[in-house]
């Protein structure tokens, strides 16, 4: 049995992240919310492609206007500048333009007087306070010169990066693909959710859970159902899963029951099994392993219990998948110190995990724990986790109050 951290080096030891040759694609911009930019990007565009005024008001010469706070500079107004209007004029001693937000500066101009410091009679402006020399003028390719890297690689791409792809003009984008991972239950006391349940059965709700998590982790689910407990239909799966997926997730089967395939079925298939349970609660039978095939799938035998499903998904399968994908950071687990509103327990003899939500109480995050059983096998107090308290081995007690670390929880 290996701790946490040490299951958690070898797993992420063992992730090789998509190729960013042949794992990639070209999508059009408006679909590629959350995806994974497999190429630096850069345009031949300027930002600002001119020099152009932040502020309605009027472009002037600051040495026309440098003493207006003591002496009100007087100047002809020559022309209105609307956004998206090329100037026809420039501006000359004692001239200025009316101008607006975004418009383009007049050539001769250098600085713009907000129009709250004027006052206009007819075709005549009086500028009641001095400007700082160019103030208010967005210069040419003061945010991005063209040619340089406008994006990187390995980022994921949300609202504000699609908005400068946008403004770039790249209708379409090389994105990483979606990485792979295929997932079956094993037992045969699994139904499906539309099936009548006998005495002893229960439905299968850990592929449900897992599809959902995989999705929102930015990959794709392949569903491959229930396997009865059978080692030559378990074995076929095994082998048809290593061969079509990036990642492998199984639930059930990896404990030390008379009906517990899975690791004895992976060795069959010459697969190097790296961890075989984790020094954890709930989650302790977990099984890691690779396969010697062309695309090193990484295979995760999780347990069956849903809470032990779902803690081992959050700790360990998705920086697994953040990585896989692509991303160059933030991928990693994302851990609190915040206070905790309960009495947390533990035995203390394997790093514990306590689910629950964090609750934003006058400025500071309180960790409160979910309420009923905090056994592996209810589901039904998970619903709305949003983190899970960490007790490291060896603490059986954290009071009212008293800090806590917390893994919290995201839709990837």
């Amino acid at each position: 049995m290996v701790s946490v951290s040490d299951a958690q080096a070898i797993i992420l030891n063992l992730v090789q992240p998509l190729n960013h040759q042949r794992d990639t694609e070209v999508i059009d911009l408006l679909i590629a919310n959350s995806r994974i930019l497999a190429k630096p990007v850069t345009s031949p565009l300027d930002f600002p492609h001119w020099d152009n005024s932040a502020m309605d008001g009027y472009a002037v010469r600051y040495e026309d206007v440098q003493h207006s706070s003591e002496n009100p500079a007087i100047l002809e107004i020559v022309e209105d500048i609307p956004a998206g209007y090329q100037p026809k004029f420039t501006i000359q001693p004692g001239q200025t333009a009316r101008i607006f937000t975004g418009a383009v500066i007049p050539a001769g101009a250098d600085t713009v007087v907000m129009q709250e410091k004027t006052r206009r009679e007819e075709n005549r402006v009086f500028i009641l306070d001095a400007p700082k020399p160019q103030e208010f003028v967005r210069h040419k390719a003061s945010f991005y010169q063209s040619g340089t890297q406008l994006l990187p690689a390995g980022i994921k791409l949300n609202a504000p990066e699609i908005a400068v792809l946008a403004a770039a003009q790249c209708p379409q984008v090389s994105v990483y693909r979606r990485p792979r991972v295929a997932i079956f239950s094993t037992g045969d006391e699994l139904m499906t959710v539309d099936q009548p349940l006998q005495p002893g059965q229960i439905v299968d709700s850990n592929q449900y859970a897992l599809a959902a998590l995989v999705r929102q982790s930015g990959a794709e689910p392949i569903l491959l159902g229930i396997v009865k407990d059978d080692p030559v239909a378990l074995e076929k799966v095994i082998a048809h899963a290593v061969a079509i997926a990036d990642i492998v997730l199984s639930s059930g089967g990896v404990s030390v029951g008379d009906y517990d395939y899975v690791d004895k079925i992976l060795e069959s298939l010459r697969a190097k099994i790296h961890i075989r349970s984790v020094e954890m609660r709930p989650g302790k039978p977990l099984t890691v392993a690779t396969f010697p095939t062309q695309n090193f799938p990484l295979y995760f035998g999780l347990p069956g219990n849903p809470a032990a499903v779902l803690v081992t998904f959050w700790r360990f399968v998705l920086p697994v998948i953040k990585k896989l994908s692509g991303i160059t950071e933030g991928w990693e687990s994302v851990f609190l110190k915040v206070r905790s509103h309960h009495e947390l327990r533990s035995n203390g003899k394997r790093e514990t995990y306590l689910w629950g939500k964090l609750h934003l109480i006058d400025g500071v995050y309180e960790f409160h724990q979910a309420d009923g059983s905090q056994s592996s096998g209810n589901l039904i107090n998970l619903a709305q986790t949003n983190a899970l308290a960490v007790l490291p081995v060896g603490k059986t007690l954290i009071y009212p109050q008293e800090e806590v670390q917390v893994l919290q929880l995201s839709n990837g």
